[in-house]
């Protein structure tokens, strides 16, 4: 199953800005540079760990196949040659870091967090999740929705070589390989204050990057039905949850009263329970794999990563599609876009987004 809360982009903020900020904004800079200090100080060679006959065979393996696909994200994909991931780092905590998104009752816009090298982004990432627990009861008590999240994966937009984190082997093969084209997808193209833009076109790479990956080079062990059944299944499952936004949005630009406006909303997250229970014992033949983010109680909030993921992956695979598959002038091409003005972005995606093939 890919993580909904697929990788964080959080860039460490430099001890000058530091010094000029308000005490509550110091003390968030401070933990985020405290916490990729522990990220940096903890790397270690993955040459030498495959190397190293005494580690554990099994993450000798995985890190051999990571050094491969390494190999094949700079020579096939073009993306950058560096020294990222190219190491590994153990935190020995399930998590990198947690992401607090939230919004307001009535609207799928997130709050915004705003840095100097980032930009602004629809999250605001913690090293430690009760610090992220902390921001989502003061947004709470502001009448905010909130969700907190934990994401295994992790990037500094190139500023540092990142490693592969012990949080992100908990994924198959497939996915740790997608979510290392991901993160290097980041570091070739990031525009500042266009999270949608950023992760839907990182996702993008990720997924296409892997299936070329997977018909190109030997991965042992992986199960290629296995990949595309989850594949559809997650497929399905973001389909499920971008109607939803898309009815809630609709039903927001009604001039509705307070009351009718909760009763019509939560109309529509029971009717979600209800069109993923029946994707699960029907078409999924009863499997599970999503209950869990289903057992937690819906909000707007909760959809945010969705909208911001998946929303613009059709029109980068048309992009691309357009290039005739070749990577580097789809780079070229999603480059060139990514340097327009906000307003004429959005419409050049969203002519991709109407195109037959999206």
């Amino acid at each position: 199953m890919r993580s909904f809360l697929a990788p964080a982009c959080v860039a460490l903020l430099l001890t000058a800005t530091l010094a000029t900020s308000g005490c509550t904004t110091a003390g968030y800079y401070w933990q985020l540079a405290r916490g990729q200090w522990q990220l940096l100080s903890s790397r270690e060679s993955i040459a030498g760990i495959v190397g190293d006959p005494q580690r554990d065979p099994r993450l000798r393996e995985r890190l051999r196949q990571l050094q491969q696909a390494r190999r094949f994200a700079s020579d096939v994909l073009h993306l950058p040659d560096n020294g990222s991931y190219t190491q590994y780092a153990d935190l020995g905590r399930d998590y990198v870091v947690w992401n607090v998104f939230a919004t307001a009752e009535f609207s799928l816009d997130a709050v915004e967090s705003c840095f100097p090298i980032a930009g602004c982004l629809a999250y605001r990432g913690y090293f430690s999740q009760a610090g992220a627990e902390q921001q989502a009861g003061r947004l709470r008590e502001q009448g905010y929705e909130v969700d907190v999240g934990g994401v295994p994966a992790y990037s500094t937009l190139g500023w540092f070589d990142d490693p592969v984190i012990n949080t992100m082997m908990r994924w198959s093969d497939a996915h740790l390989i997608g979510t290392l084209f991901h993160e290097l997808a980041h570091q070739k193209l990031f525009v500042k204050n266009d999270t949608a833009f950023n992760e839907s076109f990182a996702s993008f790479v990720e997924e296409q990057g892997r299936r070329d990956y997977i018909a190109l080079a030997d991965v042992p062990g992986l199960d290629e039905a296995a990949e595309a059944q989850r594949e559809a299944r997650s497929r399905e499952f973001v389909e499920l949850i971008l109607g939803t936004r898309d009815e809630l949005k609709a039903l927001y630009a009604q001039p509705l009263e307070a009351d009718a406006m909760r009763q019509a909303k939560q109309a529509v997250f029971d009717d979600l329970q209800a069109r993923y229970r029946a994707l699960r014992d029907g078409a999924w033949g009863g499997y599970a794999g999503y209950d869990g983010w289903f057992a937690q109680p819906l909000n707007n909030a909760r959809l945010l990563p969705f909208g911001l993921y998946d929303q613009w992956v059709p029109a980068f695979a048309a992009l691309w599609r357009e290039q005739n598959r070749d990577w580097r002038a789809f780079f070229e091409a999603a480059t060139l876009i990514g340097k327009l003005p906000a307003a004429q972005r959005q419409a050049r995606l969203q002519a991709l987004l109407a195109e037959p093939s999206a």
